[in-house]
């Protein structure tokens, strides 16, 4: 099973170097607003999974889940 979302983002933003700041900065998002995805308290919508993917560098599928993405349709 793939790691949550907040594992996830953390993990490669972690391998990138990146703070919360720098990748907040970069995603046109605010600190806070990472500080809140890391832990796991929301999850972004598809367009902010996107940003952030391309900031990182991953694909988004790396980022979330299927499991996840359609617990946030619903």
């Amino acid at each position: 099973m793939m790691a949550a979302f907040h594992q996830q983002l953390k993990h490669y933003r972690e391998q990138k170097n990146m703070s919360q700041e720098e990748l907040a900065f970069k995603a046109r998002l605010g600190r806070q607003t990472i500080e809140k995805y890391e832990a796991g308290e929301k999850i972004p919508d598809t367009q902010t999974i996107l940003k952030l993917s391309t900031v990182l560098d991953v694909p988004a599928s790396e980022l979330i889940s299927k499991e996840e993405l359609a617990r946030k349709q619903s």
